[in-house]
């Protein structure tokens, strides 16, 4: 992969010796440490009433699904205060405050390559799985909307790859919240050979993901607006009508 030419995601989902040639260790992290971030993230990006950050994308003019305010307002662009270098060429800058801030442009160009991926595919033969709070009923409703199968909490070890477990299943594709907390789909789907599309923050390293998401993967505004556009753009590509709104995928706390 090159940081301004993708690689196609069919070749990204069906080549098993591809890795991202940026792939490393997070600048003076170590695994422990990756675990600590994610749980000590913030939920919501930006304090209430604070300015929006407009300064998220090389080009202001892209064409977005949505306006960018709206990518802004739900702190989708919010990174960690650490990266990976498998993530820096989704990173636009980094926040005085040291944060990381996410290339909202790849972050929408990436929900498209999904959508397109997963138009490929039988909605039963998709799973999507969250261990995160905040990503579960957002997991949930776009298993639901699209068709698909989700497992959100606990991932339970065999449910991929042990026949003999009541809860065994075989999709053909997994979707993830998150590298991190989601370790175990993750390590599974790749036992059995099947392709893992994952929402990733600035601190995940991806070099067992096939196709990466770049999004604030912690926080719950965030992945409901992820969750929503990936959901209406498969349906949209299956050439069905979606639905469902953004409020459907926002839990009320």
């Amino acid at each position: 992969m090159t940081d301004d030419t993708e690689t196609e995601v069919v070749e990204e989902a069906t080549d098993d010796d591809a890795q991202p040639e940026d792939a490393g260790e997070p600048e003076g992290l170590d695994a422990d440490d990756l675990e600590t971030e994610a749980k000590d993230a913030p939920e919501e990006a930006e304090d209430a009433g604070a300015p929006l950050d407009e300064n998220v994308m090389p080009d202001d003019e892209a064409d977005l699904l949505i306006p960018v305010e709206d990518y802004l307002g739900a702190g989708v662009h919010i990174g960690t205060q650490q990266k990976t270098t498998d993530m820096e060429r989704f990173i636009h800058r980094v926040r005085t405050d040291g944060l990381y801030v996410l290339d909202i442009s790849r972050t929408d160009e990436r929900i498209r390559t999904a959508a397109d991926f997963l138009s490929n595919y039988a909605p039963e033969q998709i799973l999507v799985a969250s261990s995160r709070q905040y990503g579960r009923y957002p997991a949930e409703q776009f298993a639901d909307a699209i068709g698909a199968r989700a497992r959100t909490g606990r991932f339970i070890p065999g449910t991929l790859t042990n026949p003999k477990y009541e809860g065994y299943i075989e999709p053909d594709v997994v979707v993830v919240t998150d590298p991190i907390g989601d370790s175990q789909a993750v390590t599974e789907a790749i036992t059995v050979g099947i392709p893992v599309i994952a929402m990733c923050d600035s601190n995940n390293q991806i070099s067992n993901v096939d196709l990466v998401v770049p999004t604030n993967n912690k926080g719950r505004r965030a992945l409901a607006v992820v969750y929503w556009l990936l959901a209406n753009e498969t349906l949209d590509r299956r050439g069905a009508e979606p639905t469902y709104g953004l409020d459907d995928f926002e839990v009320e706390l």
